[in-house]
């Protein structure tokens, strides 16, 4: 297996992924959206009632658990962009612009 070192590369496997269990006619726009939620959802779960001191001291178990729902989401928020036909980063660029103009740094 190639390494997956960029979202170009983690595209690619996810595509070779999904290739290799005929799961694509499943992965359409509103079934990765509504399965992108969800793993969003479960994310939100690990900090629901935590202070925000314990938020930034997890512990070893809960993190390597945050960690895996953070690569849920990612999988399925790359797996979105592919089957739009957007580039992530090239829409992060964009809103970053239009986030910058909206929302000017202030005087300093």
């Amino acid at each position: 297996m190639t390494p997956i070192t960029d979202l170009t590369t983690l595209r690619d496997a996810l595509r070779a992924f999904c290739a290799a269990r005929d799961w694509h006619r499943y992965h359409t726009p509103k079934n990765l959206v509504m399965a992108l939620s969800v793993e969003a959802a479960e994310l939100v779960e690990h900090f629901q009632w935590a202070t925000p001191e314990e938020s930034l001291a997890l512990a070893p178990e809960k993190h390597a658990e945050v960690a895996d729902e953070i690569a849920d989401v990612l999988i399925y928020l790359t797996e979105l962009a592919d089957v739009l036909g957007i580039d992530p980063i090239a829409a992060a660029r964009h809103k970053i612009v239009k986030n910058a103009a909206k929302y000017p740094a202030p005087a300093r």
